[in-house]
């Protein structure tokens, strides 16, 4: 079926909402975390095809649905473009069944060429998938990549070299030059086409058919870079509290399994707290599931922490004050936050003084800050070891 243009400028109209129309249909789509999770993953399983063809099938059928209630609603047909990207993105299987499910609307109102193009378009688009080696290179295809074409054509002719970025485009425009020589030859009704008259309006025509297929894509490809800058950002936060929860010495491990040796002689039951304790910081320590704690929790911790080195050093040589700030028990901290802290004051600050001293650690919260402090006090001086400053927060983000 033919639909002329009227003019230019209704033409041009038409070709820019139907660009327009593809730029919302995959901006929509992208704010789905289950559709980005399927964008994600390049090597998609059966269950992430048939997830593709669900979100993708149905709008595209309205699409063609309102283009048949009347004539000024011709740019929301999409049918062409959505059963190549179907192909492009879920491969040859999902592309021919995709664009079939697309075509049927317009199959039932007699286009009896609908659905064969819709899937041979579905076909084409598998077929460019599986042709390409590098499958990100699929995501490269944008909107300016025709801007590219002399370059190509140059290296192809100086080096014998072709490019695979240039095949979607290439699968593009013959998709569209093939829909308008079935217009033009076969009866009227049997498939939809927008008739430009002239050169440079189907030079036109030819690229909207290219930016509805690579706007899209540009646009979801934005999508899984940000996906992909979280999932590092996840993982680097992951190395940061492995690191945090690694700071453990061993060098205090065997100290205290040697404090353990000799406590069993003359007091058992010490002996046995020490162990205690000991089992809650490995225990703690194997437990990877907890990447930020109540400060509470963390407070505890170092409570058993400390207790070991108040056995260690001697009660006479080795105090602990804490002045905690009620509000800050609440603020989640990164977890074995407060152990490095803490070891720095002993190791640093006491340790090389035979007359020992005291720890002590202080929380407060100001202006939507946690400040933690640790400080050690010898018979000479008091002076702050280790100072922090985090964000002060109810939930799971500092």
């Amino acid at each position: 079926m033919d639909v002329p243009s009227s003019s230019f400028k209704d033409l041009l109209y038409t070709l820019l909402l139907k660009v327009g129309v593809a730029a919302s249909f995959a901006a929509l789509l992208a704010r789905w975390a289950v559709f980005r999770k399927v964008l994600f993953t390049e090597e998609r399983d059966s269950d992430k095809k048939v997830k593709l063809m669900i979100f993708l099938t149905p709008p595209l059928a309205i699409g063609v649905m309102l283009r048949l209630v009347g004539h000024p609603y011709r740019f929301a047909d999409l049918m062409l473009e959505g059963s190549f990207l179907l192909g492009l993105l879920g491969g040859r299987v999902v592309g021919p069944m995709g664009g079939s499910l697309v075509s049927l609307p317009a199959f039932f109102n007699h286009e009896w060429l609908s659905t064969p193009m819709a899937a041979s378009a579905g076909l084409l688009g598998g077929l460019v998938r599986q042709a390409i080696p590098d499958k990100e290179e699929i995501w490269e295809f944008g909107p300016f990549l025709f801007l590219n074409i002399p370059r190509w054509l140059a290296r192809l002719v100086k080096h014998a070299r072709g490019s695979w970025k240039m095949l979607p485009l290439a699968a593009c425009l013959t998709l569209e030059l093939g829909r308008q020589a079935l217009t033009h030859t076969l009866p009227a009704r049997w498939l939809f086409s927008i008739d430009a008259h002239g050169p440079w309006l189907f030079a036109l025509l030819l690229l909207a058919t290219v930016m509805a297929v690579a706007v899209p894509i540009k646009i979801w490809n934005n999508t899984r870079t940000e996906m992909n800058l979280e999932q590092h950002q996840q993982l680097l936060l992951k190395a940061r509290m492995a690191a945090l929860t690694s700071q453990i010495n061993p060098h205090f491990l065997f100290n205290t399994l040697n404090t353990v040796a000799s406590l069993i002689r003359f007091d058992p039951d010490l002996a046995r707290i020490v162990v205690i304790k000991l089992s809650n910081i490995l225990r703690r320590l194997l437990s990877k599931d907890e990447t930020f704690v109540p400060l509470r929790a963390e407070l505890d911790f170092i409570d058993d922490y400390l207790d070991i080195e108040v056995v260690r050093f001697g009660r006479d040589k080795l105090q602990i004050h804490k002045r905690i700030d009620e509000h800050t028990l609440e603020a989640f901290v990164p977890s074995m936050l407060l152990q490095p802290i803490v070891e720095n004051s002993l190791k640093h600050g006491l340790a090389p003084k035979l007359e020992g001293g005291q720890i002590h650690i202080r929380t407060s919260s100001q202006d939507g800050r946690l400040m933690i402090a640790s400080m050690n006090a010898c018979a000479s001086s008091t002076a702050p070891i280790s100072r922090w400053r985090l964000r002060a927060t109810k939930g799971r983000e500092l």
